[in-house]
């Protein structure tokens, strides 16, 4: 059995590599955006990179966050040891696949690639399946939709073809999009009632069932219609819609009472990203005031309820008080920047200078995370306090 303390938890391996890989990328983007480095293959930079920040360093996050949840929440076991050092070993090898996939016979990149999101669903189903509450099931289509993304993606790249790996790649932003309200539409205003109750600032919003469905099928609405290449008129009024309803959900959760909690400050502004998101998406589809690509960037670069997310985790689960490290309210404020210059950089064209800062800032962001929380991931628990 592995005793380290990383494989006790899947955030400590998960973030650590997540963490770890993001500046890379980001550099890497960058120097070869700038003309001092070739893409991967023969499909555009922004289609190489675009992959492995989304199934490189998303995933892994995403990964780290859920699995360690789940015990929690859905109380199901708890993926350690043996089981969790072969999920970060295959998100290992599918990083290796991809890199090297020049140099290996044609499906090998993609199999070794697909593997963890395999091995993922093959653990968890038991494990759901158990569980009483059927909402925590809807983790494995969304585990599903993005392995079927990822092969769609390795299966473009074999043929050159840039069309159906740009439609891939979208597939999964919009399968992360529907996960990010899902889940981040609970814990939200679970998370801002308890801070207005501790505070006396107020009650929890209560959940309108009607509403967050509406808004979650809106949006799924929204991702089907634009993968499938539907009139920009259609998915301008459906990003508009989706706007809409997750206005109305957010404004409910009176993120503004609490924003002098840097947790929750973190993921309101991650949530207000979203909104950006959809009324880019809008403004693009129905007028084209911006480029078609603003909201991408929006809710890509935008991922403060990741960071905020990432944060929580390491200090809820590894015994220490829920006071946000400086380097990490730096890294939430570099991010929240990051993401304006990205989408301001848009209508200016050829922005170069502002693109810089902004991919330089986001990577920042993760320099800083590690700087305070590394030890963290790789160190025991703190005890818990007696009751």
């Amino acid at each position: 059995m592995i005793r380290s303390p990383v494989w006790l938890s899947a955030f400590r391996p998960f973030y650590l590599l997540g963490a770890a890989y993001a500046p890379l990328l980001a550099v890497g983007w960058l120097a070869a955006w700038l003309g001092y480095g070739p893409p991967a293959n023969a499909l555009p930079l922004r289609l190489v990179h675009g992959h492995e920040f989304i199934f490189g360093f998303a995933a892994a996050i995403i990964l780290g966050v859920v699995i360690t949840a789940l015990p929690s929440w859905a109380g199901t076991e708890e993926i350690d040891g043996g089981r969790l050092a072969l999920l970060a070993a295959l998100w290992i090898a599918g990083r290796i696949g991809f890199w090297a996939a020049p140099w290996l016979p044609a499906p090998l990149p993609g199999v070794l690639d697909g593997l963890l999101y395999v091995a993922a669903i093959l653990l968890l189903t038991p494990q759901l399946l158990r569980v009483e509450n059927r909402l925590y099931s809807l983790l494995l289509p969304i585990l599903a939709a993005l392995l079927l993304a990822n092969l769609a993606y390795h299966h473009a790249a074999l043929r050159g073809d840039v069309v159906q790996a740009g439609i891939a790649l979208r597939a999964a932003v919009w399968t992360i999009a529907v996960l990010y309200v899902l889940k981040g539409g609970v814990l939200a205003p679970i998370f801002t009632g308890n801070a207005l109750r501790e505070t006396g600032r107020g009650e929890q919003a209560p959940f309108l069932r009607g509403l967050d469905a509406a808004a979650v099928a809106a949006l799924v609405l929204l991702a089907a219609a634009d993968v499938a290449g539907a009139p920009s008129r259609w998915t301008g009024l459906l990003a508009a819609a989706s706007a809409a309803l997750h206005g109305w959900r957010c404004a409910r959760w009176r993120g503004w009472r609490v924003a002098d909690v840097p947790l929750l400050l973190s993921m309101h502004l991650g949530f207000a990203w979203l909104l950006a998101a959809l009324l880019l998406k809008a403004a693009a589809d129905l007028f084209g005031l911006v480029p078609e690509a603003a909201w991408l960037h929006a809710f890509t670069v935008g991922s403060l309820m990741m960071l905020g997310l990432m944060t929580r985790v390491v200090l809820r689960h590894t015994g220490r008080p829920l006071e946000v490290p400086a380097a990490v309210r730096i890294a939430m404020a570099s991010m929240f920047f990051a993401a304006l210059l990205r989408v301001g950089a848009g209508p200016l064209g050829t922005a170069t200078a502002w693109i810089v800062a902004s991919i330089l800032l986001w990577a920042l962001c993760f320099v800083l995370y590690l700087a305070a929380f590394a030890r963290t991931l790789v160190s025991p628990s703190l005890p818990r306090p007696a009751p």
